[in-house]
């Protein structure tokens, strides 16, 4: 382990929705260009693990660190500015907008429009370049999510954060999803994934979490959680 102050560091992290409480005690971090993936039951809180580093579950105790600096307190387009960008599972896109648009959506807050970064997009996800004029609620399930994961590149960020990317995909497209993902990881940007696909974001990540019923339960390089005969009994289905 790296005694580098981490890119992004989850320390006893309690949080929740309202006066529900989902994590407990929740610890996690993510080295720079690390690629690190949480898996788990349903249930287990993942995804609030997710949306608690982009500010959207409500707060209660411990800290979110990025580069040292507390975040936990900090709003959503905050977050953004710190170099964090998020991918939720559903709504990730603007359906009645262009391609191009919705691309153009991920830097409007910014002076320049970052030519050299489209062309960086255009190169993981070639299919985007060629279907900028298309409106982005007629693509198929595949593409969207290419798009959505496009849109959240525009602003170069340090982390992407990635909410179950091949939910709902056909199977023959997921390899092709997790080959991207692995290149953008590969150019520099580090991944911090939820996946419901546990055996093969196990088997391409650096490291991987386990959690269970809000908890952690199991931490590690992803090939090692792989082989644990535990994990895979009670996590991976053998």
């Amino acid at each position: 382990m790296s005694d580098r102050t981490p890119l992004l560091e989850l320390a006893s992290l309690d949080a929740g929705y309202g006066d529900l409480q989902i994590l407990t005690d929740v610890d996690l971090r993510v080295d720079d260009g690390e690629y690190v993936t949480i898996v788990g039951p349903n249930g287990a809180g993942k995804s609030t693990a997710m949306k608690s580093v982009f500010g959207l579950t409500t707060y209660m105790d411990g800290t979110i660190a990025f580069r040292g600096d507390p975040i936990h307190d900090a709003e959503s387009s905050e977050i953004i500015d710190h170099g964090i960008t998020y991918v939720p599972q559903s709504g990730n896109i603007f359906t009645s907008l262009t391609v191009r648009e919705n691309l153009e959506m991920g830097v409007f807050t910014e002076d320049e429009f970052p030519q050299e970064t489209l062309e960086m997009v255009f190169d993981y996800f070639p299919i985007l370049e060629e279907r900028q004029q298309q409106r982005a609620g007629t693509m198929s399930g595949g593409q969207r999510q290419m798009l959505a994961m496009g849109a959240a590149l525009m602003s170069d960020p340090d982390l992407l954060l990635l909410d179950e990317p091949s939910a709902g995909l056909a199977p023959d497209l997921v390899d092709d999803l997790f080959d991207r993902i692995d290149e953008i990881n590969d150019g520099g940007t580090a991944v911090l994934m939820v996946e419901q696909n546990a055996k093969e974001a196990l088997r391409r990540c650096d490291r991987g979490y386990v959690l269970v019923n809000g908890e952690n339960a199991y931490d590690g390089p992803g090939r090692e959680l792989l082989d644990n005969q535990e994990v895979r009994q009670r996590f991976l289905g053998g």
